[in-house]
């Protein structure tokens, strides 16, 4: 038995419009539908959602969301392609980890600076300095 898009709204955590939007994109192939046209999710739907919705929390666009599931409707023969798509996205995925990594040394290093200044063992001049 099936789910109405507000409580799939309500088990995922997104909007209902986000659901809507994912569906006239392209990328629920399988939703299924009842009689009055109203959507009908299964478990399977929800897991598709939740990947898709961390998917695009990493940055994916919608457009290549959409071709994997453009690649995957045309079957097995596409997995190499489907998975080059997803190594491409977790290298730069990777690229942007290194880059918030230092950011937030960066941060750390400032908060300890300013803890040192506000025990008076470094004086504030020194606040400018960045050697992380």
């Amino acid at each position: 038995m099936g789910i109405s898009i507000k409580e799939a709204s309500e088990t995922l955590g997104i909007p209902s419009h986000t659901i809507r939007y994912y569906d006239k994109e392209g990328l629920l192939p399988f939703i299924q539908r009842d009689a009055n046209g109203n959507r009908i999710f299964e478990d399977k739907d929800l897991e598709w959602i939740n990947l898709m919705t961390c998917f695009r929390v990493t940055g994916m666009p919608v457009a290549a969301l959409k071709h994997i599931v453009d690649l995957a409707l045309q079957g097995e023969s596409t997995i190499e392609e489907r998975k080059s798509i997803l190594e491409e996205h977790k290298k730069e995925l990777q690229r942007q980890q290194q880059e918030l990594d230092h950011a937030f040394e960066a941060v750390n290093y400032k908060l300890s600076k300013y803890q040192s200044i506000q025990r008076g063992e470094v004086p504030v001049t020194s606040e400018f300095e960045m050697n992380p």
